[in-house]
This record gives C-alpha cells, structure tokens and sequence, in this order.
C-alpha cells in the first residue's frame, strides 16, 4: 500500500490562565478586565506616593476616599491601562510584526519594577536643575522601552501615549481639577511625559503577555497507510 502523508487541523491547544476561553470577544474582554485591574492597582500605590510626596495636591474636599486619593483616578488610569493594553498587540497583528522579545512573565515584572522605581524618582529624588532631572527621567524611560521592547511601533505607541496624556493632563490641572507643586512645563513637572511615556511600555508589554495565551490552532499530521 502507497503510505501518504495529510495534514489536518488538530484540537486546539491553549496556554494557560485566560486561553482556556475560545471565543475571540470574550477572550478579549477578559484581557481587559484584567489589564484594567491592574492599572487600577499601580494609580492607588503610585498616586499615593506622590501625594505623601506632595508632588501631586488635590482640594481637601477631594482627597476623602480610598488611599487618599480622588475617586476618580484609579478607574480613569484603569481604563488607559485597558486601551493601551489592548492597543499594543492589535497594533503587532495589524503590521505584521509580531512582538517575540523577551516574551515571558518574568521580564514583564522586571519592566513593571523598573517603572515603579522611575516614578519612586520622580517623587523622591531631588535636583537643583529640574530640567536636567527630566533628561535623568527620559534616558531611564528610554532605557526600559530598549530593555524590554526594542519594537518601533512599542516607540511610537510611547510617544503617542506620553503627548496625549500630557495635554489631558495639561487641561486637568488648568481647569483646577489639582495641581502639581513647582510647575516648570506650562501647568505640569517637565519630567511628567516621561512617566507617562514608562507606563505606556509597561502597560503594552503586559497586554502583549496576555495576548500570547489566546488560543491557536495547531496542525497536527496523521498517517494514513
């Protein structure tokens, strides 16, 4: 008897933690939620640092809630940390250039205290030239986005997130909604952009995390004699 060979899609295999659902639409909502939760987390412990900081001043009025921080900030932070997570694969698929550097959970937290540890020098490091503190700020910002992603796009995306972020905070702080202690960028610290511009990586290379463990088809050959 000839022996042949086909090829025939087998079952699908998935990873772990939120791949076990297979429908797209869930599966992306899921990464969300999640990725909203997180960014719900890191505003509560990072805003609190820089109010305790006084970096940050929100009206007494204000600042009666959880952590002591305006109710309003952990779901808005939440929500950009959602988006942009969501955005950073989207935006692989769409220019075909899937993200494989470092692709494991450790890197991710190693990138996530790296973040956290820019915006503990944002709050408690203090020089007498803030504009030479900010340069200080974006060459470690920098540096996380080559250590971590090293992708054009994750750039762009950096860049977009950190302008965009500091209009809208721009229009917070002029419509009064709170204040930074010794502005030097029109209403906002001149090293603001670069945290913003930290957190978009971070966020983005969670997201990207997560969106590794949808489910794929995987191929399977069978022998037929």
């Amino acid at each position: 008897m000839a022996e042949g060979k086909t090829e025939s899609p087998g079952p699908k295999k998935c990873g772990p933690y939120i791949s076990s659902v297979t429908s797209q639409s869930v599966n992306v909502v899921i990464r969300g939620v999640v990725l909203f939760f997180i960014g719900v987390f890191l505003a509560l412990v990072l805003n609190l640092l820089q109010i305790q900081r006084n970096v940050t001043l929100f009206p007494p009025d204000v600042v009666t809630s959880i952590f002591s921080s305006a109710w309003w900030v952990p779901p808005c932070c939440g929500t950009a940390s959602a988006v942009i997570g969501l955005l950073y694969p989207c935006i692989d698929r769409h220019l075909g250039e899937p993200h494989k550097f470092k692709r494991e959970w450790s890197s991710v937290m190693r990138c996530v205290a790296v973040f956290v540890g820019i915006n503990h020098a944002s709050a408690k490091v203090d020089f007498d030239n803030s504009f030479q503190f900010s340069l200080t700020l974006a060459a470690l910002s920098v540096g996380l986005w080559w250590t971590f992603d090293r992708s054009r796009s994750g750039f762009g995306l950096g860049v977009g997130i950190a302008f965009l972020a500091t209009v809208v905070t721009q229009l917070l702080v002029y419509n009064g909604v709170y204040q930074y202690t010794s502005p030097d960028f029109l209403y906002v610290r001149s090293w603001l952009p670069c945290i913003f511009f930290a957190g978009g990586i971070t966020m983005g290379n969670i997201g990207r995390q997560l969106a590794m463990y949808e489910c794929k088809v995987i191929p399977e050959k069978s022998h037929q004699e």
